[in-house]
C-alpha cells in the first residue's frame, strides 16, 4: 500500500503488469487476477502451496515460476478463500516494483521508519534476539518444543514475520494514528491507510470476521467495529485487534498447540474487551442435534494441506482434521498434530452452518456449500475451502 500511495503499485491492475512471468493452472486466471484481489483473498489461489526454492535471494522468484502447479479453487473474484499462497505472489509484486528481496524492501518501506527493531524473517536474525520456541502438547499432557519453526523464505511474504509484543503494539499504534510513526512522521498516506481498514468483501459465517479490508479483518462486536489479525504457525499463535473508535489495541501471542494456544489468545482478547471497553463477545449458541442434517453433511473434506472429516455417532456431531499424508512425509520439518474429532454443532438460520464446540478448533466457525442441485460440495472452514470428496454413509 506505500507503493500503491506513490504510485507506484495500481490495485486494479493485472498482477502481469508487475509479474509478467506468473503462471497459473487456468491461463485466463492467470491474465486477469489483480493486485487487489491477492490483498483481499478473492484472488481463488487455494491456502498453502508448497515447493521447497531454498533460502537465497531467489527464493520467492522460483517459487513464483512454479505457481502453474497451485490448485485454483475458481475463477478470480468468484469468492473469497485465506490464500497465503496469494499473499506470496504479492510480495514478489514488491521485489519487482522495489528490486528488492521482499524482506530487505519491507525493512526499507515500513520496519525502518517505524522503528520497528524485533520483527524479522530470518531464523539467523531471531537466533539474535530473545525469543520463545513453540510447543505441542501430546495427548499424554507432554509438552515437547518443535523445529524448524519458521518459515521458508519463499512464504516471508504469506506468514514467515517473526514479531515482538513491542513491535506489535507500535504496528497498532501507527494504524491507531493513522499512518503516523511515534515520533510524528508521516510514513502512509491517510487516504491509503483508510482504505485498508474499509470493507472489500463480506464474509460468511467464519470467525475471521464480517468483511475483510486490505490485510484486515472486520467485525462488529457488541456495536463497535473491530479491526484485526492474527497468526499461526507451528505451534506458535497469535492475535492483534484494534477498536479505532475506542483508541483501544491489545495483542496477545502463545506458544503451545494444538489446544491451548487458541483458546488462551480467545480468552484473553475477550477479557480484555470486556474489562476495559464493556464491550462483550460471545460465540453464538448451535441447535439440537438433528439426525438428518448430520447424515447430510458427514463426510471427508480437502485441500492442498488438510482433510477435514464431518462424522457421526447418531447422538452429535464431530470434526476432525488431518494434515495431508503426503505432505508430512516429505517435509524436512516436525509437522503439527492432526487435531481429533471434536464436537460441531449447526447454527439457526439455513442449517448450512456450524461452530466448533469443543478441541483444538473451539469456537471456530464455518459453513457448508452447495451446488445448483442443492447437493454439499464443500466446507469452509477458518475462511479457507475444503472440497467433498466422498459422503459418509449412516
Amino acid at each position: 500500500m506505500r507503493l500503491v500511495a506513490n504510485g507506484r503499485v495500481d490495485l486494479h491492475a493485472p498482477v502481469r503488469r508487475y509479474a509478467p512471468e506468473l503462471g497459473l493452472a487456468d491461463e485466463r486466471s492467470a491474465e486477469t487476477v489483480t493486485v487487489l484481489q491477492l490483498l483481499d483473498h478473492t484472488s481463488v489461489l487455494d491456502w498453502r502451496f508448497g515447493a521447497e526454492t531454498g533460502e537465497g535471494d531467489e527464493a520467492l522468484a522460483s517459487y513464483v515460476a512454479r505457481l502453474d502447479e497451485a490448485q485454483l479453487i475458481g475463477s478470480p473474484g468468484a469468492r473469497f478463500s485465506y490464500s497465503q499462497t496469494a499473499y506470496n505472489l504479492a510480495g514478489r509484486i514488491v521485489e519487482k516494483v522495489t528490486g528488492q528481496p521482499f524482506d530487505r524492501a519491507v525493512d526499507v518501506l515500513l520496519f525502518a521508519p517505524l522503528g520497528r527493531a524485533d520483527t524479522v524473517y530470518s531464523l539467523d536474525a531471531t537466533l539474535t534476539r530473545p525469543f520463545t520456541a513453540p510447543h505441542h502438547r501430546d495427548e499424554d499432557g507432554t509438552l515437547s518444543a518443535l523445529a524448524p519453526w519458521t518459515e521458508d523464505r519463499a512464504n516471508s511474504a504469506g506468514g514467515g514475520a517473526v514479531s515482538s509484543m513491542s513491535d506489535l503494539l507500535r504496528w497498532a499504534r501507527f494504524h491507531l494514528r493513522l499512518g503516523l510513526s511515534d515520533d510524528g512522521a508521516r510514513v502512509m498516506s491517510l487516504q491509503e491507510l483508510r482504505r485498508t481498514q474499509q470493507p472489500t468483501v463480506e464474509l460468511r459465517a467464519t470467525s475471521l470476521g464480517d468483511a475483510i479490508g486490505i490485510g484486515w479483518l472486520l467485525r462488529d462486536t457488541d456495536g463497535v467495529r473491530v479491526v484485526e489479525h492474527g497468526g499461526s504457525a507451528r505451534g506458535q499463535f497469535a492475535d492483534l485487534r484494534l477498536v479505532p473508535e475506542r483508541d483501544f489495541a491489545i495483542a496477545v501471542a502463545s506458544h503451545e498447540g494444538p489446544d491451548g494456544g487458541l483458546a488462551l489468545n480467545q480468552a484473553v482478547v475477550r477479557w480484555a474487551l470486556e474489562h476495559c471497553l464493556g464491550v462483550i463477545d460471545r460465540d453464538p449458541e448451535p441447535l439440537p442435534y438433528n439426525p438428518a442434517r448430520a447424515r447430510e453433511i458427514a463426510g471427508d473434506y480437502e485441500n492442498e494441506m488438510m482433510t477435514i472429516t464431518v462424522d457421526t455417532d447418531r447422538s452429535e456431531l464431530t470434526i476432525a482434521c488431518a494434515i495431508e499424508p503426503e505432505l508430512r512425509a516429505a517435509s524436512a520439518a516436525e509437522m503439527p498434530a492432526d487435531l481429533p474429532a471434536a464436537g460441531l454443532g449447526l447454527l439457526p438460520g439455513d442449517g448450512d452452518e456450524f461452530i466448533v464446540t469443543a478441541g483444538g478448533l473451539q469456537g471456530q466457525r464455518g459453513y457448508f456449500s452447495r451446488d445448483r442441485t442443492d447437493a454439499i460440495t464443500g466446507v469452509d472452514l477458518g475462511g479457507r475451502l475444503f472440497t467433498r470428496i466422498t459422503p459418509t454413509a449412516r
